[in-house]
């Protein structure tokens, strides 16, 4: 695996918050919400790379 942060699988809750420019609590916010799901593996709690990039694409919005 390479060193650089996009290359990677997945990121800690701080490595997310930061890689996506939001604070903590925010990024809880959206777990929270259902909006970012996580990955619980032992004691870690981790954040996907495709669910970041996932939040972070614009959706459609249909007209009514």
């Amino acid at each position: 695996m390479s060193n650089n942060p996009a290359a990677r699988l997945s990121y800690t809750i701080d490595e997310a918050a930061a890689l996506i420019g939001i604070g903590r609590t925010t990024l809880y916010g959206l777990i929270g919400k259902g909006d970012l799901p996580i990955v619980k593996i032992g004691k870690r709690t981790l954040v996907r790379h495709d669910d970041l990039a996932r939040l972070l694409t614009p959706t459609e919005k249909k007209a009514a």
